[in-house]
């Protein structure tokens, strides 16, 4: 990776660039390594973004030298980059002196253990970060205790993405008491992961306590009954959660009824996606029937699987379209069933009641 070459004669002083082009330079010398041409070339924005450029641990350390008293720096995606523990521990020193980054990815960089410890630690200081994005690295449950400490304590960070980490049950359980315990977090991304019975019930029963969470995805992490009960219950309780993604995990018949009963409380859910899971027709009538007995619902997006049609479905469908005139309403990723019962609502009912802002939602 050639460094530019429109670059400052020596002694010339900085043009006001993110991280100063000479303090950059100075840290690639100090550290032995070429400096990275994407740095250099950037025009004065607020985002820089280095994936993909391999910058391993040396790599790190210079660009933490450099973007230790940067002030114009607010995005900064570094993903994929082989990191590892070592280079987390430079990028997280960096951020304990900076505060005008606000937005961090480091996504697939092979952080594990070492480099959560660094991060979390650095969670416990920051106070600017609001964005951060963990996705695909190699945390264990020993991982998952530093992260929650840091999310538990951390009064700033706003959203947090930890999917394709592969967590277990165990730091299911540990993450679920954070996310208890946090009054801050608003967006969480934790899917493609491998909580099964307890740490999918941890999780859920976390979702009940916040008061803060707007947006939870929980996809292909194994959920089964246990956990879908668990958020059954926290729909029950919860006031503020706006959207939900339970999609292809094992929710059976008995799970997505345990779900519909708590849609029949809940006011503030939005939008519900619980495509490819295995809760047959008798499932989704029942999370339909759930909504009709909700008159309060705030829901406009449901995703529900895509099974075969069946007469109580059917009817069902063109029910709630009647209710809720707005609500889109698709089954396996499309929209059929919905413009069928766009079709009968456009031919029975009377234009002022489908526009009536009582019934329809927003």
């Amino acid at each position: 990776m050639a460094a530019s070459g429109g670059l400052r004669p020596a002694g010339e002083e900085d043009s006001g660039g993110p991280a100063g082009e000479s303090q950059y330079l100075a840290a690639c010398r100090a550290c032995g390594v070429t400096p990275v041409s994407g740095l250099l070339r950037r025009a004065l924005d607020s985002a820089l973004s280095l994936r993909h450029r391999g910058l391993g641990l040396r790599g790190a350390k210079a660009l933490a030298l450099s973007l230790m008293v940067d002030t114009s720096i607010l995005t900064l995606d570094l993903s994929d980059n082989w990191l590892q523990g070592e280079g987390a521990a430079a990028i997280a020193e960096m951020l304990k002196e900076n505060c005008y980054i606000s937005a961090v990815d480091l996504s697939d960089n092979k952080l594990g253990v070492e480099g959560a410890k660094a991060l979390s630690a650095m969670l416990l200081e920051n106070t600017t970060i609001v964005s951060l994005q963990f996705s695909g690295n190699e945390f264990d449950d020993h991982a998952a205790k530093y992260l929650a400490d840091a999310i538990t304590a951390n009064s700033k960070l706003e959203i947090l993405d930890l999917s394709y980490i592969m967590f277990d049950d165990k730091a299911g359980e540990i993450l679920g008491t954070a996310l208890a315990e946090n009054f801050r977090l608003k967006e969480l991304k934790i899917s493609w992961n491998h909580f099964h019975s307890q740490g999918a019930a941890a999780l859920a029963k976390g979702l009940g306590a916040n008061t803060f969470l707007k947006v939870l995805d929980v996809s292909y992490s194994g959920f089964d009954n246990s956990g879908a009960a668990a958020l059954g219950e926290a729909l029950k309780a919860n006031n503020v959660l706006e959207k939900l993604n339970v999609s292809n995990n094992r929710i059976l018949v008995e799970g997505a009824l345990h779900i519909a009963a708590g849609l029949k409380e809940n006011k503030t859910l939005n939008r519900l996606n619980m495509t490819r899971n295995p809760m047959q027709s008798e499932g989704c009538c029942g999370v339909l029937k759930a909504l009709q007995a909700n008159s309060g619902t705030g829901i406009e997006i449901l995703d529900l699987p895509d099974i075969l049609e069946n007469k109580e479905l059917a009817e069902l469908c063109d029910a709630v379209k009647i209710l809720f005139p707005n609500l889109l309403l698709r089954c396996g990723g499309n929209t059929k069933l919905q413009r069928k019962s766009q079709l009968k609502v456009e031919l029975q009912t009377q234009p002022e009641v489908v526009g009536n802002s009582q019934n329809a939602v927003a």
